[in-house]
């Protein structure tokens, strides 16, 4: 494994284990059936963010696109629906994810 693929695993993990996944593991239990819905739209999206993201070449290319989707109007309404929902979002993360990877010495 090379330098940068292990920086790119560290953001990777960074942003799985604190934006992602609990949309992944979020349950339906005790949400009206319009949440219900609104949930399993936002696994399916958050699934495909998952897979774009497992798939960036680089450590550098995955901190441009995680900066890209900090403002691009569709993740913008992603990010409404899942803070509807009272699950998090890649915003939640943006200070930590910044300064692991100017640690990492990681730039857009």
């Amino acid at each position: 494994m090379t330098s940068d693929d292990r920086k790119k695993r560290e953001l990777l993990d960074l942003v799985e284990r604190k934006a992602f996944d609990p949309v992944m593991h979020a349950r339906p239990d005790g949400r009206s059936p319009a949440d219900r819905d609104a949930l399993e739209e936002v696994k399916r999206k958050t699934e495909s963010e998952i897979e774009r993201y497992r798939g960036y070449d680089s450590a550098a290319t995955l901190v441009a696109n995680f900066e890209r989707d900090l403002t691009s109007e569709p993740a913008k309404r992603v990010h409404a629906e899942l803070r509807r929902l009272d699950l998090p979002t890649i915003e939640d993360i943006r200070d930590e994810f910044e300064r692991k990877a100017a640690d990492l010495g990681v730039g857009a």
